[in-house]
């Protein structure tokens, strides 16, 4: 089974625009179910769909299999509102793919980081770009945001 340990964070505009981010992929998703997640997203012109179980701490199961496209964009129109789009900005540091979303839409301005770890008690150095840790706050889970 594969394991998802994330720690999400919200983020300081201004400090982000100073980071200068380029090479960023917009991302559609929508959501088809909460309890279990059942997402559909296109990126990159290519689809996907991922079931991920309800979140214990920072730790889920995910599985995430690729789809055609065409189908990915059938799929994202069943979800109606319960949708979401967002620009992906990889960025490292200290040994950690920290992934940025700036979100665009009804919620403009909101700007998530996450960083994947491979356990919960790893340590992550924490760029000065961070602001409050929300990984455990269920109004900054995506399928949460896309419901509102």
């Amino acid at each position: 089974m594969a394991l998802e340990i994330e720690r999400k964070f919200l983020c300081d505009a201004e400090k982000i625009a100073a980071l200068n981010l380029t090479d960023g992929e917009k991302i559609a998703q929508g959501y088809l179910s909460n309890e279990p997640t059942v997402r559909v997203r296109i990126k990159n012109n290519r689809g996907f769909l991922t079931i991920k179980t309800v979140t214990y701490g920072i730790v889920r199961h995910e599985f995430e299999y690729e789809i055609p496209a065409a189908d990915a964009e059938e799929i994202l129109k069943l979800c109606a509102k319960n949708t979401l789009e967002k620009t992906r900005y990889k960025v490292e540091f200290s040994g950690h793919i920290w992934e940025i979303d700036i979100f665009e839409g009804r919620h403009s301005g909101l700007i998530l980081a996450e960083v994947e770890i491979e356990a919960v008690e790893e340590f992550v150095e924490l760029p000065d770009w961070l602001g409050e840790e929300v990984s455990d706050n269920p109004r900054y889970y995506n399928s949460n945001l896309a419901a509102e």
